[in-house]
């Protein structure tokens, strides 16, 4: 299984084409073997990219304008896939292939979708028959589709049925397969362990992150704020998760978190992460 790191942690550590190669360097010397890529992060983004991911912590740094088919040559680290969104896909999937491809990588992943009515039914069914047509599409030119969640796939409507269970149900295995990140499952209170099983071999690769507190001086009050934390430091159930993805045959795990580092450093915070990573696999 390959270990890797979002390339999401990494914006303010790689924004210029020296920093970016220092940060992979420190990748690779902490026992990771890939990366996985943004398509937004690639490419100078708009005004809009970056105020969203800003606003939900994920600040995509000045990366856009690095030469990055180089700087991955030159890390010796695989590109485990290419973060997408829906839109690029659907307009153009043959250039979305194409730079995937080009990446070495054949996995093109949807990252979930901005001002999407995940409550509504009848929207998650529309989405579901989208992801299908996408996945066909990218199938003809050799690379697949997978579909990355977060918490708002998980909150129940008021039929009962979550998001997650229709995209699971009502998505074709032949065109759509996952990516899962137990950190959001978690935070939604759903089960990051079930959710692996009910997947099964549907889930491709594996967003993995901790989960718990960080206290740095005595309690106000006896509830902290859970925010994401170094792997093995948390309350996840790591352990059994690690062990359903060996199981399910997972090609790679990724790392992501966007804040709440040691130190306030991302370079730190995978340094630790890799030491629990580089036991379990």
């Amino acid at each position: 299984m390959v270990k890797a790191v979002q390339q999401f942690m990494l914006g303010t550590v790689m924004n210029t084409e020296a920093q970016a190669a220092d940060t992979m360097a420190k990748m690779k010397a902490a026992g990771y073997e890939g990366i996985e890529l943004c398509g937004f992060m690639l490419h100078p983004s708009g005004l809009m990219v970056r105020l969203l991911t800003k606003a939900a912590g994920m600040p995509v740094g000045k990366g856009g304008k690095l030469n990055w088919p180089r700087l991955v040559k030159d890390s010796g680290l695989k590109v485990v896939s290419i973060h997408q969104d829906l839109g690029s896909v659907e307009r153009d999937p043959a250039a979305v292939a194409k730079e995937a491809l080009g990446f070495g990588t054949d996995r093109v992943v949807i990252t979930g979708m901005y001002r999407f009515p995940y409550g509504e039914e009848a929207a998650v069914r529309e989405l579901a028959a989208r992801l299908n047509k996408a996945g066909a599409a990218l199938k003809r030119e050799g690379a697949s589709l997978l579909y990355h969640n977060h918490n708002c796939e998980f909150l129940r409507m008021t039929t009962g049925v979550s998001a997650y269970g229709i995209l699971l149900a009502e998505t074709d295995p032949e065109y759509v397969s996952f990516e899962f990140d137990s950190y959001w499952c978690a935070d939604a209170g759903a089960s990051p362990l079930a959710t692996m099983e009910a997947l099964g071999k549907r889930m491709k690769l594996w967003h993995i992150n901790d989960r718990g507190t960080r206290q740095t001086g005595p309690c106000m009050t006896p509830i902290l704020k859970s925010d994401s934390m170094e792997l093995g430091t948390g309350a996840m159930p790591l352990d059994d998760l690690c062990e359903k993805a060996k199981a399910v045959g997972v090609e790679a795990v990724i790392l992501e978190s966007h804040r709440n580092w040691v130190d306030k450093n991302p370079v730190k915070s995978f340094q630790v992460s890799a030491e629990y990573l580089n036991k379990q696999f």
